[in-house]
């Protein structure tokens, strides 16, 4: 009895012993019907949203394009971008002397930078605007020289001190207190075996702080700090409990005030806010590309059998007396060369 192999496609026979082809497999996508339909339900109310938005003649489109470019409207958004600036770049200085201070080994550095953390984050930034409004009811005069001697230099504090001074002032405080604690987090974010190598190296304090541990640290102080960027530039419209009324916002209420069209005027302040927030957002998102380069980007040391990697497997030597084979691995570059037979 003789057996026979099944004939190969176009006519030719497989030798005995041949393994049968391997069929190729065809995948199937998954379907999830649910999920598009639920797609398509987001995409109709989003839709119906926008046309009912534009029929609504409470919105007065036709006002929204007159105001957007007012010219009290564009410079308002300009002094809003100032308090901005200036109260961050204010804040971020003082965070970070506050966080090292709430590092320090020393107890009365640490317990007052504690205790000014205690006060700003926990009393409403409307209150602390209120009251550096009344400031000059509080201190008449700004006095320079000897406590409780006579004064070397005297200044009236509303002279010295104008609405838009006092505004950053007191934006700035609040805000350092928190960014104080995102400093903080990020310096204690480093290892301290970067700082032990520093000063092994024979760097400075200084030195270690700006070309070791505040480098390293800054993928964890970007991200919260542009989240604070952000939220200052919509915090400066609270600045009218001062008062100080040509920002952005409280602008474009007193417009609305002559022109008893309030929601018109609302769109525009928003609209003005949404663009200065989409551009902080593109530059937070190439400074957290900047400052994260290189983490994640270490492959292990050791690969698979098929790889090229230092540590792969590559072949086998005979050891001398045993008669059986053993797996070795290359040497590396700076290795010592290996001793002639295999065994020192």
């Amino acid at each position: 009895m003789s057996t026979t192999t099944p004939p190969k496609a176009g006519g030719a026979t497989r030798p005995p012993g041949e393994p049968a082809p391997s069929v190729p497999i065809k995948a199937i996508k998954l379907r999830h019907p649910w999920r598009m339909v639920f797609a398509i339900l987001l995409v109709v109310v989003f839709v119906s949203i926008v046309v009912d938005a534009a029929l609504r003649p409470a919105y007065d489109w036709p006002a929204v394009g007159k105001y957007l470019f007012d010219r009290r409207i564009s410079q308002a958004a300009v002094v809003t971008l100032q308090l901005t600036v200036y109260s961050m770049v204010i804040a971020i200085v003082l965070g970070v002397i506050l966080a090292v201070m709430r590092l320090s080994p020393n107890p009365v550095v640490k317990s007052l930078a504690w205790f000014y953390l205690w006060i700003f984050r926990g009393t409403p930034v409307y209150v602390q605007l209120t009251i550096w409004g009344l400031i000059s009811l509080i201190y008449s005069s700004i006095d320079i020289g000897i406590p409780f001697m006579d004064p070397w230099v005297s200044f009236s504090t509303n002279a010295a001190l104008s609405t838009f001074t006092i505004a950053i002032i007191g934006l700035a405080l609040n805000e350092a207190a928190y960014m104080a604690e995102i400093v903080r987090a990020g310096l204690l974010a480093v290892d301290s075996g970067q700082e032990e190598a520093a000063t092994a190296l024979g760097m400075s304090w200084s030195q270690t702080m700006t070309r070791v541990i505040l480098p390293q640290s800054m993928r964890v102080i970007i991200p919260p700090t542009g989240n604070e960027v952000i939220s200052m530039l919509k915090t400066t419209s609270l600045v009218t409990a001062v008062p100080f009324s040509f920002e952005l916002f409280t602008r474009s209420r007193d417009i609305s005030a002559e022109t008893f069209n309030p929601i018109p005027l609302l769109i525009v302040a928003s609209i003005w806010y949404l663009f200065f927030t989409s551009i902080l957002m593109v530059g937070q998102y190439f400074l957290e590309k900047r400052f994260a380069r290189g983490v994640g980007d270490r492959q292990p040391d050791r690969k698979d059998a098929v790889g090229t990697g230092t540590g792969t497997l590559t072949g086998v030597v005979p050891v001398i007396g045993s008669g059986q084979p053993s797996v070795t691995a290359p040497p590396r570059e700076n290795d010592p060369p290996a001793h002639p037979g295999g065994v020192k």
